[in-house]
Order: structure tokens, then sequence, then C-alpha cells
């Protein structure tokens, strides 16, 4: 058969690809047996590869699992296939056509024929940057189905958390799997979150990557490594993961995992997440892949969206040289006190912690200086005082709010930060604290630690006089 000819008819890359099927039923390694001009570009992504020839094995240019798998159901099942994937930083359009011994391509799927023999399979593909959203609304009535559950989903309520668990619920049905997550990965600030159809499950995570020796983020960077430059891996068994990630495997050995489906999410070419699917109906594995590449657009949006909202409230309500809370959040806070909007507690401990000599440095170092000042004195807070509400009023005054605290704690937390400035030799904070239970006021508990924190500042400066830059101004 003249394959050279057969390719050279296309106006888009196009090649002719061959395995034997042995005798007792597996596959050997797929073979190029013709390429078009068009094609060449496709075998200069690895400098090492050889000079083209007919039967030259293709691993020798590059490995894509989910291209072999295509094309290995294709020939031998005498089955027409297309595929829409985002590999190698474009989207690829496939179209694989079984051929029969004289090159001729079988129209109609048949029995397969599983005898010793050779198999062949005309492969055409386009590439572009940009995905084809047209090209993605046109699948069968089921996939179509599914997908319009799964949005439904997505925006049955404002709850994130719920909405994508919800989702899930359906890609797992969709998939017909024994388990089914979405991993969420906001590369920014390294953040990743799991969650299934019973919701976050943040403990799970933890655990999950603990159990690999790596952190969530890890997780997801091993990952992206798994998928060697496609968007997803479509396995029936797990001998691929085997040899690419051998701690994930054994991962998914522990936890009874036979076969797995891995989907990268992206929203404009940036990691956002992965969809995975264990255990799932083998036999529906076209169906599930184009449901997934449908899905993976829905949900990209949906996080994109989240992490950006998220963002924007952060950024709202942290001071972002200190990163802890700023006055605008804790003006918020104050006013839903007040209000009655927040519940009042039973007992609050109110601290004003102003940084000594932020003037003197700045004058004498430069804000940059300062700056960095102001960063340590943040850090030292944290340790301090741990998860209660600090905020940066402005400046270099500190407020911090302990709810529900007994006075004697209150008391250690103020001396644990007095020690820690004293054991740091830039850092020196004036201090006032109260505290209150009952029937109090906020604002007025404020202002008796704000006179407070001023006395000391004033004994501090009594004792410095020459950090003083004020008295000397």
């Amino acid at each position: 058969m003249d394959l050279q000819s057969l390719v050279n008819k296309f106006k888009v890359i196009a090649g002719v690809y061959a395995f034997d099927i042995l005798p007792d039923g597996t596959y050997s390694e797929i073979r190029i047996m013709a390429i078009n001009s068009l094609n060449t570009m496709m075998f200069r992504m690895n400098p090492d590869a050889p000079e083209f020839y007919p039967g030259v094995p293709l691993r020798r240019y590059f490995t894509e699992i989910n291209l072999e798998n295509f094309m290995y159901r294709c020939a031998a099942g005498n089955e027409p296939l297309y595929s829409y994937v985002n590999a190698f930083g474009m989207w690829i359009k496939g179209f694989y056509l079984p051929l029969d011994e004289d090159g001729n391509i079988i129209n109609e799927k048949g029995e397969p024929n599983t005898s010793p023999r050779t198999a062949y399979c005309l492969y055409i593909t386009t590439r572009s940057a940009e995905a084809d959203t047209d090209y993605m609304t046109q699948h069968s009535e089921g996939v179509s189905s599914a997908v319009m559950n799964i949005s439904l989903k997505l925006h049955e309520t404002p709850n994130y958390h719920q909405a994508m668990a919800a989702a899930v619920s359906e890609i797992k049905k969709a998939c017909r799997s024994e388990r089914c997550a979405l991993y969420t990965v906001d590369v920014s600030n390294q953040h990743c979150n799991f969650i299934n159809s019973d919701g976050s499950q943040r403990g799970f995570l933890e655990a999950f990557a603990s159990e690999m020796g790596r952190s969530p983020f890890e997780v997801a960077m091993e990952w992206e490594r798994d998928l060697e430059d496609s968007d997803c891996l479509l396995l029936e068994n797990l001998e691929v993961v085997k040899e690419r990630d051998p701690v994930w495997y054994e991962s998914l050995c522990k936890y009874d995992i036979r076969n797995i489906i891995l989907y990268a999410i992206r929203n404009n070419n940036t990691l956002v997440g992965f969809i995975w699917a264990a255990n799932f109906d083998v036999s529906k594995i076209m169906q599930i892949k184009e449901t997934m590449e449908l899905t993976t657009f829905l949900i990209a949006a949906v996080i994109a969206n989240h992490q950006m909202v998220s963002k924007l409230e952060f950024q709202s309500k942290t001071d972002g040289l200190t990163q802890v809370n700023n006055r605008n959040a804790m003006n918020n806070f104050v006013d839903r006190i007040i209000s009655g909007e927040e519940k009042r507690p039973s007992a609050m401990g109110v601290v004003f912690a102003d940084l000594n000599g932020l003037k003197t440095v700045n004058d004498d170092l430069g804000h940059e200086a300062g700056d960095k000042l102001l960063a340590r004195a943040g850090s030292l807070l944290k340790l301090a005082f741990g998860d209660d509400d600090i905020y940066r009023a402005g400046g270099d005054e500190f407020v911090i709010f302990c709810p529900e605290i007994t006075e004697e704690n209150l008391d250690k937390h103020v001396s644990q930060l007095r020690s820690l400035a004293d054991s740091t030799p830039d850092v020196s904070f004036a201090v006032g604290s109260v505290y209150v239970t009952g029937d109090y006021d906020i604002r007025t508990a404020m202002n008796a630690a704000d006179e407070l924190m001023y006395k000391d500042k004033q004994e501090y400066y009594r004792r410095h006089p020459e950090k003083d830059r004020r008295k000397t101004r």
C-alpha cells in the first residue's frame, strides 16, 4: 500500500501509524509509517530524535499516553474516534480513522479483528492556540445531558463549596465511578483544597498529602509532571502511574484504586485544579472523556471567579505589609459588635500595641527598613496572640481583640509579646491592655487600652530620649 501518497492528499497534519496485534492479544509499540510535510513540525520537539523513516517507533519522538490509547482503540477495534485536548501548549483536534491492510479507510465499525495482524490508524490533526468553543458543543445526547446536570449544580446555590460538592456528585454519576473529587489549586499562594460530594475535606487533604511525604501544593505539581504536557490521563489500569509516579501509585493502591482519570482544569492556561475519578466504568471511557472535557471549562470559570473574589476580599480586609487585618476590618468588627449583628463575647481582652522607634528608623534608614520593621512586628504579634484578631489600626499602631479569654491568659499573651520583643534587637512595643466582662462597651474598652499604651510609650521615651524623634523636632 502507498501510505505516503495517502497522507500527502491532506492539507492538514496527517500520518499513518501501525502496531502489531500479538498472538496473546497484546499490542506492540506504535510505529510511524508515513507523515506528510506538515507533520514534520510535530517531531521537532525532541532535538535528540532521529530523522524520520517508515517504521520508526513513535516514542523515539515523544510519549503521549492518550494519543497511543486512541490509536490502539481505533485500529484494533475498527472504530473511528476523535479527541480534543490541550497538550504541548496547544489545543489539538485529533481524528482517528482505522485502515484495512490495503490502506483503505474502514467506514463502518464492525467486529474487531483480534487475530495476530498489523493494525493501521490514519491520524489527522489540527492545532490552535485558542480553544474552539463551537466544536466543543458538538456532543452526543448523553454527554450533553450529563454536562447540563453538572452546570445546573454549579449554579443552584451561591455557596461555592456546596455548589462544587453537588457538581462532583454529578461527575461521579456520569463516570459511574466509586470515587470522585475536585482538587483546587491557587498557584499564587500555593493553596489547595479537596472537595468531594460531601464538601470540603481539608483534613483529608493534609493527611493524603502527608502520606506521600508531600505538601498539598507539591501533590498538584507532581500531577502536572505526571500529565507530561497533556491535560488528562485516561488510565484503565495503573501501570503508567507506577512508571511515572511510584509514590502516588502506592497511595492509590492503599485506597484500592484500580483505574483513574485525572483531568487538569485551566483558566487562561493557568492551572486552577484537577478533577479525578477512580474505579470508573471503563466501557464508557469515551463518553466520560467528552463529559470531562466540557466540565473542566465550566468548573474552571467558577474556580477562577472564586479565587478572584477571595483575593479581593482578602485585600479589602488585610494589611498588605504585615498580613494582619487592616483598619477597615477592625472598624467593621467593632460596628458589628455595637449594632448587635455579631454577638458580643461574654469576656473580651483589648490590647493596643504601638511599635516604638518606627519614625527614627524611617528617618535614619529609610522607609524600606521601616517596612521590614513593621513586618517583623506583625510576625511577633502573631506568635504572641495566635488566632486572636490582630489589626493594624494605622502607622505603627496595632489593636488585638481576644474574645472569650480569661484575664490570666490575657496577661500571659501580653507578657509573651514583651518577652519576644525583648529578645528581638530592633522591635519594641508600647502596650496597653484592658480586660472587660459583662455589659461592657467595646469602644470604652478600646479608649482605656489606648490610654494605657500611651502611658507605656511615654515611659519608653523617658528611658530612651534619644529615640524620641518627635521631641527632638
